[in-house]
C-alpha cells in the first residue's frame, strides 16, 4: 500500500509582540496514514516512460511538463527514482487547499531534476509556478541550473504572480549559479536564487505560502539571495529550512524594489521565519561585492528584512555568516517596520550579530520593532569593533530587551556611530565580555563608554540591565545553553535544557 500523500492542516498561531496583527493560517504537510489516494487522481512519471502512455504506475509518462499540462487539477503526480534533465512551468492550479496538485518524489525514492546544460531564459526556474493556487512541490532534488551570461537569472523554484496556498516542502536545492562577470561600476548582472517568491500583481497578492523543511546550499547568487520573498506577498511561513554555504543572503524579506507596480503593495508582509538553521554565508568571494577576491565586503546576512513589515523572526540558529540577522532598509525614505526578532541564537558571525537601520544617512529606517530574548554571543569575529548589536542610521521607536549579549575578543557589545536615532528603548538585558567588566565597551552616538555603569549614566539606557556571566555550557564548543543556576535564566534564547 502506498503511503498517503494527503495533507493535514497544522494550524500555526502566533501572538505578535511588535504591532503585528493576530493571524492564523494552515500549514499543510505530508503525513503517513492508512488512506491511499484515489487511484484515479494519481499519475506517474519515469525517466523510462513515454508521454503517449496513460501515466499509470506500470505505464508512466516521461516528462514533468506533460504531467503539469495534462493531469487534472488536484492530482498527485509521483516522480519515480532517477535523473530528469527537465524544467517544468506549472500554470494550472489545484482544486482547493485540501486538494492541491502535488508534485513529489515517489515515497521512498528520490527524483533529481538536473539542470546541467539546460539554457536559462531571463528569470527562470527549474520548477516554475506562474499565477497558480493550491500547488505543492515536495521531496525533489533540484540541482546544477546555471549560466555564465549576465541578465539571465537561474532559480531552483520560482513562484510568481498572484495565487494562494503554495507549499514547498522537503526539497533539496543546490548548485544553482550565475557565474557571469558583473558589469559596470555597480557590478550588476550576476543573479540567481535557490527559491524566489515574487508577488508581481496588485491588488491580488501571493498568499499563504509555506516553505518548510528544505535544504539550500552551494549557491552562486551574485546580487541575489538564497531564499527571497519580494513584492506583494502577504502571509507566509519559512519554517525549519537549512541554508548554508552560499555567497549571499540566506533569507531575505524585501520591499520597495518595484516588483509590484503599485507601491502600496510592493513589500513582503505578515511572515513567520521560524526554526531555520543558517550558516557559512559570506560575500567575500562574490565579485558582485567587489574585486579582487577575496573582497572585504562581509555583507551577507543570514536573515535580512529589507523594507518588509509585520514579520516574526524566531527560534532560528544563525552562525558563521557575515551578519547574523539584519532588519534594515536600503531605500531612502522607506522603512522596515513592525518586526519581532525573538528567541534566536546568533553567534560567531563575522561583522556583527544583529544589525538595524540604514547603513548610511541616505538610506532607509528601522521602526517600531522589537528585539527580545535572543542570545548574541561571540560575534564580531573580525574584531573590527562592530559589536554584537550594530545600530545604524534612522532607527526609531524600537525596543531591545531581555537579550543575552556576550562579546568575545573585541569586547564591544553595542556599536552606534549615528545620531539620527530616537525613541529607542534598551533595558533588562544581560551583558558580558570574556575579559574584565570595566573593559566592556558600548559605543552610543559615536561616544565610547567603558563598563556598564558608565554607559548607563552617559546614555540613560539599560537602567535595569545587568552585567553577568551567563554561564554557557561550553561556548568554546558553540554550546550556548545555560547551565543550571545561571543568573541569565530569564534572558536570551530558550535553548533546550
Amino acid at each position: 500500500m502506498f503511503r498517503s500523500v494527503l495533507l493535514f492542516a497544522l494550524i500555526l498561531t502566533w501572538i505578535p509582540s511588535s504591532g503585528c496583527q493576530d493571524q492564523t493560517f494552515s500549514i499543510p504537510q505530508p503525513i503517513a496514514a492508512e488512506t491511499t489516494p484515489d487511484h484515479q487522481s494519481i499519475y506517474y512519471i519515469s525517466p523510462r516512460g513515454n508521454d503517449k502512455n496513460p501515466g499509470t504506475i506500470h505505464s508512466p509518462w516521461k516528462t514533468i511538463q506533460y504531467a503539469a499540462d495534462h493531469a487534472p487539477p488536484g492530482s498527485t503526480i509521483y516522480l519515480r527514482k532517477g535523473v530528469y534533465p527537465q524544467k517544468v512551468k506549472i500554470t494550472r492550479s489545484g482544486l482547493t487547499s485540501d486538494k492541491p496538485t502535488l508534485f513529489s518524489s515517489y515515497p521512498g525514492e528520490k527524483a533529481i531534476l538536473e539542470g546541467k546544460g539546460l539554457p536559462v531564459h531571463g528569470v527562470e526556474g527549474m520548477v516554475e509556478l506562474a499565477h497558480v493556487s493550491h500547488v505543492t512541490i515536495q521531496n525533489l532534488e533540484i540541482r546544477s541550473f546555471s549560466t555564465t551570461q549576465t541578465g539571465q537569472v537561474p532559480v531552483g523554484i520560482y513562484v510568481h504572480g498572484e495565487g494562494e496556498n503554495v507549499q514547498l516542502l522537503g526539497n533539496k536545492i543546490h548548485a544553482i549559479a550565475n557565474r557571469a562577470t558583473p558589469k559596470g561600476a555597480d557590478l550588476q548582472g550576476r543573479d540567481a536564487h535557490g527559491i524566489a517568491v515574487y508577488g508581481t500583481e496588485h491588488p491580488q497578492a501571493l498568499r499563504n505560502i509555506v516553505i518548510k523543511d528544505n535544504e539550500l546550499y552551494d549557491l552562486v547568487l551574485g546580487s541575489s539571495e538564497s531564499l527571497a520573498v519580494n513584492g506583494n506577498v502577504d502571509t507566509f511561513a519559512i519554517i525549519n529550512n537549512t541554508i548554508h554555504d552560499t555567497d549571499n543572503i540566506g533569507i531575505d524579506l524585501i520591499g520597495y524594489e518595484g516588483i509590484s507596480e503599485d507601491d502600496t503593495y510592493d513589500r513582503a508582509r505578515n511572515g513567520i521565519v521560524r526554526g531555520n538553521t543558517i550558516f557559512n554565508i559570506t560575500s567575500t568571494h562574490n565579485p558582485s561585492y567587489g574585486l579582487p577576491l577575496p573582497n572585504k565586503s562581509n555583507s551577507a546576512g543570514g536573515i535580512y528584512v529589507d523594507g518588509g513589515t509585520q514579520h516574526i523572526i524566531d527560534r532560528n540558529k544563525v552562525y558563521r555568516n557575515d551578519i547574523g540577522i539584519e532588519i534594515a532598509s536600503e531605500h531612502a525614505g522607506r522603512s522596515t517596520s513592525n518586526i519581532t526578532v525573538r528567541d534566536n541564537l546568533i553567534y560567531a558571525n563575522r561583522l556583527t550579530g544583529i544589525a538595524m537601520g540604514g547603513y548610511d544617512e541616505d538610506r532607509g529606517a528601522t521602526e517600531n520593532s522589537k528585539i527580545m530574548y535572543n542570545t548574541l554571543a561571540d560575534n564580531d569575529t573580525l574584531n573590527a569593533g562592530n559589536g554584537q548589536l550594530l545600530i545604524q542610521s534612522h532607527t526609531r521607536n524600537n525596543t531591545f530587551t531581555h537579550n543575552i549579549v556576550a562579546a568575545g575578543q573585541s569586547g564591544v557589545l553595542m556599536y552606534n556611530e549615528f545620531t539620527s536615532n530616537k525613541s529607542n528603548v534598551f533595558d533588562h538585558n544581560a551583558y558580558y565580555i570574556a575579559g574584565e567588566a570595566e573593559d566592556a565597551l558600548w559605543v552610543w552616538k559615536n561616544k565610547t563608554y567603558s563598563g556598564l555603569p558608565a554607559y548607563q549614566q552617559g546614555t540613560g539606557k539599560d537602567t535595569h540591565s545587568r552585567y553577568m556571566n551567563p554561564a554557557f555550557v561550553n561556548s568554546a564548543k558553540e554550546d550556548y545553553r545555560l547551565r543550571a543556576g545561571s543568573p541569565a535564566i530569564s534572558y536570551g534564547y530558550l535553548a533546550p535544557r
